[in-house]
């Protein structure tokens, strides 16, 4: 698979390959005085699909509060990437007072929209220890942090671990396989693309058509449950294999230890990091306490927050060169050994332009190829048992649907 320099940077805040970067500056500064005087006039902050649990955002945001006395308005935790750009194209057509001021998407979400004119630019104080080419040079984007596709399994629910990508066409994992997000989710769309690059060992011009046909086959044998997973949906059964980035997966894992046991399993093939980029809206009602989240989210200490929720910060390389990393999360950092793969395996970064590429053919042609809906989860029943010994899964669509806080997350 063909990589850009700049995507080789990335690698670079994994624990296993991690270098001294004995050129690099890293600031550790505050922000300019002038942008939090002006935060503080404004007074408020819109943030949009940033759940509390996701990379640690909940003490992020707290911390932002705490430390400079604004109020952050936290809307549709849930929503998707696609969706974010939506709700920035409404505060753009129709003067939408609830738009966001500022997002996180998927990187390849986060080019379209500079391509839109949906994003302002913006240096941070600490741009120089930013890998080069994980950010945009004109300033309109950056990327925040990364994590890894992988399995979260409920192995209370299924008879073994799968540990691959192919293992998930099991006939013993019928009505048992599910996703988190829907079609318009950047992690869906990276779930597609890594499934395909499992099944043409790497080669990424043909992953994207390849990873459809996997997720055909599977709605096919009936192993695939077409609604939008999560820990809940994990822990009782409806969606008892769930594929999400290693971060969260990792955190339902510690969060359901009392009601389920949850194994997270790495595929041996088809590794692919997933950077997810910051960047402030090009319509932005609070554009100073936009500019001040960018500088809190990257400092020292926010960076530090993600990575002790299981997220790798794209600063990492920097801040361990520094000596700012304690021992207690240098511990936890993934190595991405897992103990079912069987060895090591580096997670693949894409280029921007075959992100944009895959992209555009997953959220194409899903619906002719797969055929299926991504639905919002059941409403809560008694629990029915494994949905791997039901059959078919058709009690799933008999219940009423329900979408709490938007259809899908990032």
């Amino acid at each position: 698979m063909k990589r850009m320099p700049g995507m080789r940077a990335p690698k670079l805040l994994a624990l296993s390959t991690m270098v001294l970067l004995a050129s690099l500056a890293v600031a550790a500064a505050s922000p300019p005085s002038e942008i939090v005087a002006a935060a503080r006039r404004e007074g408020r902050l819109i943030v949009v699909a940033l759940p509390r649990d996701w990379c640690d955002y909940g003490r992020i945001i707290d911390g932002f509060e705490q430390k400079y006395g604004l109020v952050v308005d936290e809307r549709a935790p849930e929503a998707s990437s696609e969706q974010v750009l939506d709700a920035i194209r409404a505060g753009r057509d129709e003067d939408d007072a609830s738009a966001p001021d500022v997002i996180d998407v998927g990187l390849s979400f986060a080019v379209a929209a500079k391509k839109e004119g949906l994003l302002q630019p913006y240096r941070i104080s600490t741009w120089g220890s930013v890998p080069g080419d994980a950010r945009d040079a004109d300033g309109y984007w950056y990327g925040g942090y990364y994590g890894v596709l992988a399995f979260a399994v409920n192995t209370d629910r299924v008879p073994r671990l799968p540990t691959d990508w192919a293992d998930l066409a099991s006939a013993e994992f019928r009505g048992s396989v599910g996703i988190a997000g829907d079609i318009g989710s950047n992690q869906t769309i990276q779930t597609v693309l890594a499934a395909g690059l499992s099944a043409t060992n790497g080669r990424m011009d043909e992953a994207a058509q390849r990873g459809l046909a996997f997720f055909a086959e599977l709605h096919r044998i009936g192993n695939f449950v077409p609604i939008i997973g999560n820990a809940a949906s994990l822990a009782d059964g409806r969606t008892p294999i769930l594929i999400r980035w290693d971060y969260l997966a990792l955190g339902d894992r510690d969060a359901l230890r009392d009601k389920a046991r949850i194994e997270v399993v790495r595929p041996r093939t088809g590794r692919l990091a997933g950077i997810y980029a910051q960047a402030i809206s090009a319509f932005a009602r609070h554009p100073s306490a936009a500019r001040l989240w960018m500088e809190h989210l990257y400092s020292d200490e926010a960076q530090l927050f993600m990575l002790g929720g299981g997220c790798q910060p794209i600063r990492l390389s920097a801040l361990m060169h520094e000596g700012k990393v304690p021992a207690s999360l240098q511990r936890d950092l993934p190595t991405l050994n897992d103990e079912q793969g069987g060895g090591r395996s580096e997670p693949l970064f894409p280029t921007i332009e075959e992100l944009e590429r895959a992209r555009d053919i997953i959220m194409k042609g899903w619906e002719g190829i797969v055929g299926v809906t991504i639905e919002c989860q059941p409403a809560e029943e008694p629990d029915p048992g494994p949905i791997s010994q039901q059959g078919t899964g058709t009690q799933l669509a008999a219940r009423p649907l329900q979408c709490p806080g938007g259809p899908s997350v990032q």
